[in-house]
C-alpha cells in the first residue's frame, strides 16, 4: 500500500510495501532512476545507505558550488554574491515552494540546530510555564528544553507513546491547559523509522491556539511536507540529508502570522535596522532571524538541491524513498540472528536494526569495509527515548530514491553474512 501523504502520520499498515521497488526498467515511480545515478558521482563506488546522515551530491549542486568558488577568487566575494543576487534570493522562493510557504517566511542558516535555536530561544517562559513534547526529540533540541527549564523554571512534559510508539495525540490533548507554551515535537526521529502524526499534532495545537514547533530535519526532501497541510507555526530543516544538498546548510519556516509573538534573540545587521538614534526595527518577515555571513556557494547548491526535488516531484520521491525502506526493512527482519527497531504505525526510509552477539560499532565497521554507507544511532542524541528503550546503539540503514534494489540486496547479503559467522 503507498502512502497518499506520509507527513500525516495516519497512513493505513505499518509500512509500505515494496514489491515493486525494482521492476526491471529504467522508470521507477516515474524516475529514471538510471539517469538519476549518473549524475551521481557517488554511486559510481560506494552503496551509500547514509541519507539519513547526508545524502549524495548531484554533479549539478556540486557543478554550481565549484562554479560560484571560482567565480569568488576570480572578481572577489562581495563581488560574486552581487551578480548572483537573483540565484541567492531564489533559493529562499524554492524552499518555500517545496514546504508550501511563502519566501518572506524563510530564512536560511548553517545547519537545522541554529535554525532550530533561532525559532526556540525567540520565544519567552517563565516559571510554571509548559513545554510539551515527545520522547523522539533530538538531542540538541532535548538539551536546549533542559536549560531554559533551568534558566526560567519552566516544566517539560515528554508526552507519552502510544500502542504503535508514535506521540500519542490523545494524551497530547489532554496534556494541555492554560499553561502550555509551545509544543516542539520532532517529525522523524535521528533514530529510527516512525514518522509522527505531525497533522494531527498540528490540528490540536491550532484547536487550543498553542505554537507548534516542527523539526522536519528527517522529512524534508524524503516526502512531500507541506506547513498549510500539517498547520505548524514554525518548522526548521537541514539541505545535507534527503533534500542532497550541501553541509552548512539549514533553514526556517516561520507562518506569518506567527511573528508577532517571537522576538529573534540575536540582533544583526540582516535582521534589523537602526533608526538613527537608540532603537531599531526588525526587518519584516522572516530574515529577522538570518546573520549578514552566509557561504553563498552552500545558498547556491542548496538552491539547486531544492530545484532538483521539487522537478523530480515530491510525490515520486516519497513513493520510492519509503517503498525501498520497507523493503530493506522486510528483508532484514526475515535475517535470522537479526532484529529491527523501527516504532510507528507509518514508517519511512530509515531502517534501524541490530546484529544478535555483534556491536553495532563492528557491524558499521563491517559494512563499510565492503563499501556499505551506513551509521549508528548514540543513546544520548535521543534522550527521553533512551529513557524508556534500552536499545541503542543500532545499525541506522537509510535509502534514498537514487538507490537500487541490488544495492540494497547487497547490503542485506552483507548483513546475514556477519550473523551467520556470529552465529
Amino acid at each position: 500500500m503507498e502512502p497518499t501523504s506520509v507527513e500525516d502520520g495516519t497512513v493505513e499498515g505499518s509500512s509500505v510495501e515494496g514489491s515493486s521497488v525494482e521492476s526491471g526498467s529504467v522508470e521507477h515511480h516515474g524516475l529514471d532512476i538510471e539517469a538519476l545515478r549518473a549524475e551521481t558521482p557517488g554511486t559510481a563506488h560506494r552503496v551509500h545507505l547514509n541519507n539519513a546522515g547526508a545524502g549524495l551530491l548531484s554533479r549539478r549542486t556540486l557543478t554550481t558550488m565549484t562554479s560560484h568558488l571560482e567565480l569568488e577568487a576570480d572578481i572577489g566575494g562581495y563581488e560574486a554574491a552581487r551578480q548572483e543576487r537573483d540565484r541567492i534570493d531564489a533559493t529562499r522562493t524554492d524552499i518555500a515552494r517545496l514546504v508550501g510557504g511563502r519566501p518572506d517566511e524563510i530564512a536560511l542558516f548553517d545547519n537545522s540546530t541554529h535554525a532550530w535555536n533561532a525559532a526556540f530561544y525567540s520565544m519567552t517562559f517563565k516559571p510554571g510555564d509548559r513545554i510539551l513534547t515527545g520522547r523522539s526529540e533530538y538531542g540538541s533540541s532535548v538539551l536546549a528544553y533542559l536549560q531554559t527549564a533551568r534558566r526560567s523554571g519552566a516544566e517539560i512534559v515528554v508526552v507519552p507513546d502510544d500502542a504503535y510508539g508514535q506521540l500519542d495525540t490523545a494524551a497530547l490533548t489532554a496534556l494541555i491547559d492554560e499553561r502550555t507554551r509551545l509544543i516542539g515535537v520532532t517529525h522523524i526521529p535521528t533514530s529510527g523509522g516512525l514518522v509522527n502524526p505531525a497533522h494531527e499534532i498540528g490540528r490540536i495545537a491550532r484547536a487550543a491556539g498553542v505554537p507548534f514547533l516542527l523539526d522536519a530535519t528527517q522529512s524534508v526532501g524524503q516526502f512531500p511536507v507541506d506547513v498549510t497541510r500539517i498547520g505548524c507555526d514554525l518548522l526548521t530543516a537541514t539541505g545535507r540529508k534527503f533534500l542532497r544538498g550541501p553541509r552548512g546548510t539549514g533553514f526556517l519556516w516561520v507562518r506569518r502570522e506567527a511573528l508577532d509573538h517571537l522576538d529573534p534573540f540575536v540582533s544583526d545587521i540582516e535582521a534589523a535596522t537602526w533608526d538613527g538614534e537608540r532603537g531599531f526595527t526588525w526587518h519584516a518577515g522572516a530574515r529577522r532571524f538570518e546573520s549578514w555571513e552566509a557561504s553563498y556557494a552552500n545558498v547556491l547548491g542548496l538552491g539547486v538541491a531544492v530545484r532538483q526535488a521539487l522537478d523530480l516531484g515530491m510525490d515520486p520521491i516519497g513513493e520510492r524513498a519509503v517503498a525501498l525502506g520497507a523493503y530493506l526493512r522486510d528483508a532484514l527482519d526475515a535475517l535470522p540472528g537479526v532484529s529491527t527497531y523501527d516504532l510507528g504505525r507509518v514508517r519511512c526510509a530509515i531502517v534501524t536494526a541490530k546484529v544478535d552477539a555483534v556491536p553495532t560499532a563492528d557491524v558499521a565497521a563491517a559494512l563499510a569495509r565492503q563499501g556499505i554507507n551506513v551509521s549508528t544511532t548514540v543513546p544520548e542524541h535521543t534522550q527521553f527515548d533512551t529513557e524508556v528503550r534500552d536499545v541503542h546503539p543500532l545499525v541506522r540503514l537509510s535509502p534514498h530514491y537514487y538507490n537500487t534494489h541490488a544495492e540494497l540486496d547487497r547490503a542485506v547479503e552483507a548483513v546475514a553474512e556477519i550473523a551467520r559467522t556470529a552465529g
